[in-house]
């Protein structure tokens, strides 16, 4: 029985009806745009661009060299110390530190798109400034503006976001808002303007995507610069292109990490390295799988769009509602065994066939994990972060997670292939998708164990992994 000392020390958790209350706040609405704006950018210079560039008859080995410029996502927590320590140029004072970098990223990345729908990906010769350049050049020159952008705002919106939560609750809350806003703007570019496209052409489609960041732009202008932005500005830091400062933004982030968590930090780090590795290890092989097992393209599209879609925001919401009222540690774990578990819906598929009722129910599974899966990552990264640095942590945090996956995923064909001697192709593909599940259990393990120890990060960010 616990003693009125621990119910003190305990706060108790907030009711459902107070939970759902939250929803009304203006800021998980301003996050929702700036999610949605968040999502706009990617598919733009990745799957959705690799569709217009063969479509016009871009080679397949200069489609795979442009994808490269996605890098920039990966390769973000690089400039994020620049993010964090300086103000935008002009904007800075009349915005403040984050917001200001939001609306020069928001406007650099609508100017770019335009700027690929002008320049167009086709082969021959542009003249400009008195001198011809080879047109795919300058398109991949766009292109990786448009991805530099994009990582930028990233870095600042998750920044914001951190900052703007005045308690884990707070924070749940603005999370899944961002992760919805993203999934719908990837529905938009992913699905919406292949519609577009057939019916007015790519360049109307991408200016149509560029004007679509106006929603970005208005909810930056609608947001409140984080009191805790303000204030880590106005602490006196020393000058960054100094030995001392250079220190400060680049190594202090890591010394403040492991300060704050202690020996526990590597456990933290190797948990959100191999959170979302099953999910990574199962998406190339996603689309091929559908191909074989004879499934039309128009019935992968419509599920997605339809039953995927409000499965995908079922888990958001139900991961966002979770970590509101029970914590982001047991909301972690739980998406930890979702998340693989998941991939077990597609083994069962390979091994059924090409049923349309058995492969709209893998979609629902799938979609409805990856969601929840998604929002208890980021909200137990969020939780993790130290004031001063938010900007730079998560951009290493989000980095780390995603690195070990892309570089893992490149081999899951060669998995496959091997796995197919002696077996169906589909037997391969059924043990390819049960063996990455279980890739899953370490991660399963180590949110258990980071559960059991309950660690206490400080309020920095103002959150407790407790929590």
């Amino acid at each position: 029985m616990s003693s009125p000392v621990d119910a003190a020390a305990k706060p108790a958790r907030p009711g459902w009806r107070d939970v759902l209350a939250r929803l009304r706040e203006p800021k998980v609405l301003v996050m929702l745009l700036l999610g949605f704006s968040s999502g706009i950018p990617i598919y733009l210079v990745g799957n959705t661009l690799g569709f217009w560039m063969r479509e016009n008859a871009i080679e397949l080995s200069t489609i795979g060299f442009l994808s490269w410029v996605g890098l920039a996502y990966s390769l973000k927590f690089l400039w994020a110390p620049l993010v964090d320590k300086l103000d935008a140029p002009l904007l800075g004072r009349w915005l403040g530190r984050r917001r200001g970098w939001m609306f020069l990223s928001q406007v650099v990345i609508a100017a770019a798109l335009v700027g690929m729908a002008l320049v167009e990906p086709q082969e021959g010769r542009l003249l400009l400034f008195g001198a011809e350049i080879d047109q795919l050049l300058v398109f991949g020159a766009m292109a990786l503006v448009v991805a530099f952008a994009s990582a930028t705002q990233d870095i600042v919106i998750d920044a914001w976001r951190i900052e703007s939560a005045d308690s884990n609750e707070q924070q749940g809350l603005l999370t899944s808002a961002s992760t919805l806003g993203y999934r719908g703007a990837l529905l938009v570019t992913d699905a919406l303007i292949l519609i577009l496209a057939a019916q007015v052409g790519w360049v109307i489609s991408y200016e149509v995507m560029a004007v679509l960041m106006g929603v970005g732009i208005a909810a930056t202008l609608f947001a409140r610069e984080p009191a805790s932005s303000a204030s880590a500005a106005a602490v006196a830091h020393p000058a960054l292109f100094t030995p001392r400062g250079l220190f400060d933004a680049l190594l202090g982030p890591f010394i403040a990490f492991f300060r704050d968590h202690g020996k526990w930090a590597l456990l933290m780090l190797l948990a959100i390295s191999l959170y979302r590795l099953p999910d990574f290890l199962l998406g190339p092989m996603a689309n091929p799988f559908y191909a074989d097992l004879g499934i039309g393209k128009e019935t992968v599209g419509a599920v997605r769009g339809s039953v995927g879609l409000v499965a995908t925001i079922l888990g958001i919401a139900a991961a966002g509602l979770s970590a509101v009222r029970f914590g982001f540690v047991p909301t972690l774990i739980a998406g930890a065994v979702l998340g693989p578990g998941s991939n077990l819906a597609f083994s069962y598929l390979a091994l059924h066939g090409a049923d349309a009722g058995v492969f709209t129910a893998a979609m629902v599974i799938d979609n409805f994990c990856s969601g929840y899966a998604g929002v208890a990552l980021i909200g137990y990264m969020s939780s993790l972060t130290n004031v001063g640095y938010t900007a730079t942590q998560y951009a290493l945090l989000s980095s780390f997670y995603a690195l070990p996956g892309k570089v893992l995923k490149g081999l899951s064909g060669v998995a496959v292939e091997h796995l197919e001697a002696g077996r169906t192709l589909l037997e391969a593909y059924s043990l390819f998708f049960a063996g990455t599940a279980l890739v899953g259990l370490p991660a399963v393990l180590l949110c258990i164990l980071l559960a059991v120890r309950r660690p206490r990060t400080p309020v920095g960010g103002g959150s407790t992994a407790t929590d």
